[in-house]
């Protein structure tokens, strides 16, 4: 791949909740939401986790991988936000392009946009995951009234801590020299698609292309953060670093070599080093990375991470600038941001701190010493080996056990051949074990409901009990919702009345109502508290 990316925050916001990275084999795109609550933060922490992709060769399919990875980088959201609660609602779309083994792999959720222009002919690639795109594929709406739609920006999938496993659009596409890409988050729909279309066609240079394209979205008003990538792909050759539109970063490996023999004399004033800079040696982070090198006498270093409580955010910004500086690319909005000032939000002990173990474990093999040819290998005693083996294997059986003993407890309403349902379990799988069991179907059917009582449902509505959940469909049965309390009012009839009720916007996804609780007889002494159906991003 060739490309060139830009992002800009816009007139209006404060902060970019957008991130992307293009490189040779990788392009994503990356739309935050959640606001002030951390929409930079999703959208820099799914970047900034995907970036080691960037390569052409994979063992296994490499379509796989990139799922994989993006439902990795979900769920590290979802830890994020239960390390930090104020997190709670952010997401982020992401559309990418991984180019491995001369196909084209393509994943996608969200409202962010992949466009690909062949032998002439524009085309969009990616579906919105919109309300408004579910009503004009389902012929209640038409595409010209889209733009102008109440709710065109309600998002119906997104990665973040609502869904442990959202769908994503996946596909394998052919690949041809010449092909060009234009990945961009939904910021760029302020300017006409006429507009976009010629640029992309008449615009041969990548940078003036994307830089053409901001520019247009700022003299539009530019109400949301814009951020674009162009791609084109171009055969191979000898030297593929040629390929780049940018600038090649030198590799840290040679830096790290070239400067091992002087850092004893380098003064302290000149070992920090920034995202994307040659890393030096001496650096905190350096010493943790080399932490399995031996002094000159043979003796095994001293590892600074064994008592460095942030041993994992050191390895973290250690290995981000290594993969960063190894290859040429370019990184832009809030994962830059994130980069630089080495806020790298990460969970200790996982994704890119993982990956720099894996990296430190795989280091260039220091000459053995005598001493250690010599040391005979303890043999181990295979009875203690056996016996822990059993005992984890007794705990692991009973932990299911358990686990599964409590799932049984648990009922939630959902829907079951088009009807309102009670289930008993949980609504997730254990591979290929499912964890409920249908307990009874209602005679509500599901299209006599609102269409946020609709989603409600098809997302599954715990419930504490099985009297818990005969109320909620009772509710169903009477007001058309889940609970009178905690969903949110029907919106009253108007002249559109085939408008269905809004969904969640871009800014967040409406999470799965709380456990709700018998609604009690008298007046309540202080208001019941209520949910946002919609979140301005």
């Amino acid at each position: 791949m060739r490309f060139a990316a830009r992002s800009d925050v816009g007139r209006i916001r404060s902060k970019n909740d957008d991130s992307a990275y293009a490189g040779r084999h990788l392009a994503v795109v990356a739309d935050g939401m959640g606001g002030h609550a951390g929409g930079d933060v999703a959208s820099a922490a799914t970047v900034l986790d995907m970036i080691h992709l960037d390569r052409g060769g994979y063992h296994g399919d490499a379509g796989t991988v990139l799922a994989d990875e993006i439902q990795t980088a979900n769920s590290l959201l979802s830890e994020l936000v239960h390390q930090n609660p104020k997190l709670a609602g952010m997401g982020t779309t992401v559309t990418a392009l991984l180019l491995a083994e001369g196909k084209l792999h393509f994943a996608h959720i969200g409202d962010s946009r992949a466009y690909r222009l062949r032998d002439g002919e524009f085309k969009q690639v990616s579906v919105d995951h919109t309300f408004v795109q579910r009503l004009i594929d389902e012929g209640r709406l038409r595409p010209e009234e889209a733009e102008t739609h109440p709710h065109k920006n309600v998002l119906m999938r997104v990665l973040g801590d609502v869904d442990a496993s959202p769908e994503l659009d996946l596909d394998t596409l052919d690949v041809r020299p010449g092909d060009r890409w234009l990945l961009c988050s939904d910021g760029l729909n302020y300017v006409a698609g006429h507009a976009v279309e010629r640029t992309v066609r008449e615009t041969k240079n990548l940078r003036e292309c994307v830089e053409t394209l901001v520019d247009l979205t700022l003299e539009a008003g530019s109400p949301d953060n814009v951020t674009v990538i162009m791609v084109e792909i171009v055969e191979e050759t000898p030297d593929d670093v040629s390929t780049a539109a940018v600038e090649v970063i030198p590799s840290t490996g040679a830096a790290l070599a070239a400067a091992a023999a002087a850092r004893k004399n380098s003064p302290p004033e000149d070992r920090n080093t920034a995202a994307g800079d040659d890393a030096d040696p001496d650096s905190k982070e350096a010493k943790n990375a080399e932490g399995s090198s031996q002094d000159a006498d043979g003796t095994p270093s001293a590892q600074a991470g064994a008592t460095d409580p942030h041993l994992g955010e050191h390895l973290s910004a250690e290995v981000l600038r290594e993969e960063l500086a190894s290859r040429p690319h370019e990184l832009v909005g809030a994962a830059a941001a994130a980069a630089e000032s080495g806020s790298i939000p990460t969970i200790a002990g996982r994704t890119v701190a993982r990956r720099a173990a894996t990296l430190l474990t795989h280091r260039a093999e220091q000459p053995a010493n005598d001493a250690e040819d010599n040391l005979v290998p303890l043999k181990p005693r295979r009875w203690v080996t056996w016996a822990i083996a059993a005992s984890v294997l007794v705990a692991l059986t009973a932990g299911l056990w358990l686990g599964y003993a409590w799932t049984q407890t648990r009922y939630y309403v959902g829907e079951h051949d088009s009807r309102v349902a009670i289930f008993n379990g949980v609504s997730q799988r254990l591979g290929p074990i499912g964890l409920s069991s249908l307990e009874t179907v209602t005679e509500i059917r599901m299209d006599s409901l609102p269409p946020f009582s609709q989603q409600r449902v098809r997302q599954t509505v715990p419930a504490n009990d099985l009297y818990d959940a005969q109320r909620i469909v009772k509710n169903l049965e009477l007001t058309g919702t889940t609970s009178p309390e905690q969903d949110c009012p029907t919106p009253s009839p108007s002249p559109a009345a085939s408008t269905p009720a809004p969904a969640p916007t871009d800014s967040a996804v409406a999470a799965p109502a709380p456990d709700a609780a018998p609604a009690p007889a008298g007046p309540s002494p202080s208001p019941s508290p209520s949910v946002t159906c919609e979140a301005v991003q």
